[in-house]
């Protein structure tokens, strides 16, 4: 009786609150504890084979090496229990069909949360996060934005620009650079607040963009 009141419970839950409770995902957004992941994936072979050309011409193109090697610091450091989630509460496309021509995209819910576009030989990546993560007093006030933290987490200041997109407490940082995007994500502050927005939208529900999800790209994400 008591397994069935926890089945019940879990599947009154909505997103990841399912595998991991909210105290659970503070501790882990806070860079307290590590969350056990399942050994296992819930795969789709006919999902996988589908963006399989896709994959291989993204391994033509010169930025590969760095797209995949900061795809997997990205799913290391910045998704919560992956293979439990996976698919269903987030996804990366690969060379998705959008006018802005991205490397490829990880999504949760309806929201865009990391991007990687080719600039010239290099890369550079867009990262929406939290407004009042990045400001002097935890505000929604674009005048408090932390200027000097953003010139101490990337190789070179000019290797940083953000703007603020219509929504509250958004903001969208772009990053230029394979050493600088490293960077960024190591900062502890930073992490943080890219932690804190994955959160905040792995647990509104369902993954909107299901059907795009490349495994192929996700194997670098959960680390197979």
């Amino acid at each position: 009786m008591a397994s069935d009141r926890g089945s019940c419970r879990r599947r009154s839950l909505k997103g990841l609150r399912q595998f991991v409770d909210l105290e659970q995902q503070r501790d882990w957004m806070e860079g307290k504890i590590s969350l056990r992941d399942t050994g296992e994936r819930a795969e789709s072979p006919e999902l996988r084979f589908k963006y399989v050309p896709r994959f291989q011409k993204l391994l033509r193109r010169s930025q590969a090496p760095e797209v995949l090697d900061i795809l997997r610091i990205y799913g290391q450091s910045c998704v919560p229990v992956p293979r439990q989630t996976e698919r269903h509460y987030w996804s990366v496309s690969c060379l998705p069909s959008t006018t802005d021509r991205p490397l490829i995209r990880v999504n949760a819910s309806w929201m865009e949360l990391f991007t990687i576009y080719a600039d010239g030989e290099g890369i550079r990546a867009r990262c929406i996060v939290h407004l009042s993560d990045f400001t002097t007093d935890h505000s929604l006030g674009q005048n408090s934005l932390d200027e000097a933290f953003f010139e101490g987490c990337v190789a070179e200041p000019e290797d940083i620009s953000y703007f603020f997109p219509r929504g509250d407490d958004i903001f969208v940082v772009k990053i230029r650079g394979s050493a600088s995007i490293r960077k960024f994500l190591a900062n502890p502050r930073a992490l943080r607040a890219i932690r804190r927005f994955n959160l905040t939208h792995m647990n509104r529900g369902r993954n909107a963009y299901q059907a795009s999800h490349c495994y192929s790209l996700a194997d670098y994400i959960v680390g197979d």
